[in-house]
């Protein structure tokens, strides 16, 4: 591991460092090569692979879907193994192993999932210092933005918390490990299932009988809150909001309503993870992204949901884009995403509908595989996701972690949160990255070089159908 050159310097983004300031960073340098030698000791290191996601897989990854994964090494013997090793030692242990909580009452105040089956989450107890705090993270899961996209969710547990699985197994942010995760190891840590395809943004009264679909994603956020309100979170002294991907955007849209329904008193700070989508033409110069959210904005009713800052000054459906909110939010928030964003690249920049011949097939499944011109194009990508990032950083309360990985959402997989052989920027890893700006330790704002000069990656393959 190296350190990487940020593509902004230190010295603008964050001021000159004062002597007492450089000795902390002494000293935190000094904790982390601890922490990081007392995980090699224990677990080993793990090899940076290239990980294969079927289609069918959104990250981030269930336990019964990691057996599906396969390594470009082959090694897919030693991952179901470690899978196993994994699943029952959290079952012995009898605490990352988390079951699954239905808020019931939710139903009658019309809070419920897209087939109208009662929202849910998944809470594991906070012990000893961090009894008093509370990391609450959304489930991503993409959008539905028409009928027929949102019958299918009501299939599965994207759309029926019936169809969700009764245990999660806790890792990585939500791990109740410290050599894991070690700044909320020991924090009430809630994953809040999706299933309402809108981000938690969508209210809209009257329900087809025909379709019974009920878009009711703001209500089931209000009401999941609300329960964990009731649970003990009113007394939470510090607050960490995140999520991935669709939640990832949830977390930015909803972090400053989060704020001000907990005490006055609480440490509120939010995280998004993979959610910062920008608004681009795709290959073909077809608004596409911008298309779709603005159909996923009227079908759900999202509107009245969307921060107010914005959908007052502009269209309510470009309000969900970072880009164009996320500097409004007064809460504290930390940006982590891939410049080379994997579901972005294959989303918004080339959706298929923009690719009809495959010529981006391979590129899209393996980056390497990328031809110059196509690496040209993706390289202009990234220059219009830096320029999307112009506002919000502009405040030193903001953290960033921008690196040049092809990947898509960070915090739920250990090897890219926290391990021996994790992603890092400035030589710090994301788990780090997140702990020292919660905690006020030290700012964060990195930006990595251009690819492929980051060789701390964890790229991922996707087998394309």
């Amino acid at each position: 591991m190296r350190e990487l050159k940020s593509q902004q310097k230190s010295g603008d983004a964050l001021g000159a460092l004062s002597p007492s300031e450089r000795e902390r960073d002494k000293e935190l340098a000094v904790a982390r090569k601890q922490r990081r030698a007392q995980w090699s000791f224990k677990y080993g290191t793990l090899q940076r692979s290239w990980v294969v996601v079927p289609p069918s897989i959104h990250l981030p990854f269930h336990l019964h879907s990691l057996f599906r994964m396969l390594d470009a090494r082959g090694a897919y013997g030693w991952l179901k193994l470690l899978c196993m090793l994994t699943f029952l030692g959290a079952h012995s242990a009898g605490v990352d192993v988390v079951g699954i909580t239905y808020v019931k009452d939710a139903v009658a105040k019309g809070a419920v999932c897209l087939d109208g089956s009662p929202p849910a989450y998944h809470l594991d107890r906070g012990f000893g210092s961090g009894i008093n705090n509370w990391l609450v993270h959304l489930e991503g899961g993409g959008w539905c933005n028409n009928i027929t996209a949102c019958l299918e969710r009501k299939t599965n547990r994207l759309g029926s918390s019936t169809n969700m699985v009764k245990e999660l197994v806790f890792s990585a942010i939500l791990s109740h490990r410290g050599h894991f995760n070690p700044d909320f190891y020991n924090w009430n840590r809630v994953k809040i299932r999706y299933c309402d395809g809108s981000s938690f943004t969508g209210d809209v009264e009257d329900v087809d009988p025909t379709t019974n679909l009920h878009f009711r994603g703001a209500r089931v956020w209000l009401a999941v809150i609300e329960d964990l309100l009731a649970k003990g979170m009113s007394n939470a002294e510090n607050a960490l909001l995140s999520g991935c991907s669709a939640g990832g955007l949830a977390s930015i849209i909803h972090c400053d309503s989060f704020r001000a329904l907990l005490p006055m008193g609480t440490k509120v700070k939010c995280l998004s993870d993979g959610g910062y989508f920008i608004n681009e033409m795709d290959i073909s110069g077809a608004p596409h992204i911008k298309t779709y959210f603005d159909e996923i904005v009227t079908l759900h009713g999202s509107a009245k949901n969307l921060p107010s800052s914005c959908a007052s000054t502009m269209k309510p459906s470009l309000c969900f884009f970072p880009q164009n909110m996320a500097h409004l939010t007064r809460t504290p928030l930390f940006i982590l995403n891939a410049a080379y964003d994997s579901w972005q690249i294959r989303n918004i920049l080339v959706p298929p509908v923009a690719d009809p011949h495959g010529t981006w097939h391979n590129c899209k499944r393996n980056v390497r595989k990328c031809s110059p011109i196509q690496l040209q194009i993706m390289q202009g990508h990234r220059s219009k996701f830096l320029q999307a990032l112009k506002n919000p950083t502009t405040s030193l309360a903001t953290g960033l972690f921008i690196n040049s990985c092809y990947v898509h959402c960070q915090t739920e997989m250990q090897a890219t949160w926290f391990s021996m052989d994790s992603p890092l920027l400035d030589n710090t890893t994301i788990a780090e990255a997140v702990g020292d700006w919660f905690y006020d330790r030290k700012p964060f704002q990195k930006i990595d070089c251009p690819y492929p000069c980051d060789s701390t990656c964890h790229n991922l393959l996707y087998n394309l159908q």
